[in-house]
């Protein structure tokens, strides 16, 4: 299977067959086990013996090894594929709703108006068939206005708060 990795502005191809694993086209010899809590390895690398964190988070991955926290972004061939090409739609400026994708019940509200927010952070969880689904900022911004409270139940596509 072939993976591609971003470290910053630096691009990755890795292939693992089997025990085989190749980087940028050239073999090299590792050996990666989990250890002791799920988040920690250990890497065989070049004779020598590592240990690293592992916090994965969709499709990216922040890795602590040797001190340095490294942010990486990880691709299967695959999903690769599927994203060329595709351009995701332009959000809209200005007062921006953020709704439901499926009806459930308010399990807790995590912002409040007037607080600042960041691209991907977890505005809502909202439980729904037995599950609790974060529900992310899709930009920064400001909250506006918080439609919701905890134990609420809302029907999908219904606002749950406001960002700007």
């Amino acid at each position: 299977m072939k993976y591609y990795a971003r470290i910053g502005s630096n691009e990755y191809e890795i292939e693992i067959n089997r025990d085989k694993v190749t980087l940028n086209g050239e073999e090299i010899t590792v050996d990666l086990s989990q250890c002791g809590a799920p988040e920690l390895y250990s890497v065989l690398f070049g004779g020598r013996s590592y240990e690293m964190l592992v916090h994965p988070d969709r499709s990216e991955y922040t890795i602590t090894f040797r001190s340095d926290q490294f942010q990486v972004q990880v691709e299967d061939e695959r999903t690769r594929r599927l994203n060329t090409g595709r351009k995701a739609p332009a959000l809209p400026h200005g007062e921006l709703p953020v709704r439901a994708p499926i009806p459930g019940l308010v399990v807790s509200v995590l912002v409040q108006i007037g607080d600042e927010i960041v691209d991907g952070q977890p505005l809502v969880i909202l439980e729904a068939m037995k599950m609790e689904n974060e529900i992310r900022s899709l930009r920064a911004g400001t909250v506006r206005n918080v439609v919701v409270t905890q134990g609420q139940r809302v029907e999908q596509n219904e606002i749950l708060l406001v960002i700007e």
